[in-house]
């Protein structure tokens, strides 16, 4: 999942570049652009179903141990039938 730090800078990034082209007399909705914007890249970011480099990389090496066996397996078994 998304580091939740990470979504309230790119919230607080994002509201200071488009407070950059509000009129004068709108720049106080600064906070209400930083919220409305923070909730959208939320939502957004929980329907991609993203998963985090860690559980990326354990799945990955569990993958990677649960094909070794596979072979290792599928060779014994071979060995098993030659010896019939």
């Amino acid at each position: 999942m998304i580091d939740p730090r990470q979504i309230e800078q790119l919230a607080q990034e994002w509201a200071q570049r488009l407070t950059q082209f509000l009129p004068p007399g709108l720049k106080g909705f600064r906070q209400e652009l930083e919220t409305n914007f923070r909730a959208l890249l939320q939502n957004g970011l929980e329907k991609l179903d993203l998963v985090s480099r860690e559980q990326f990389e354990t799945q990955r090496e569990l993958l990677s141990r649960s094909r070794l066996k596979l072979d290792a397996l599928e060779k014994r078994i071979k060995e098993l039938e030659a010896s019939r």
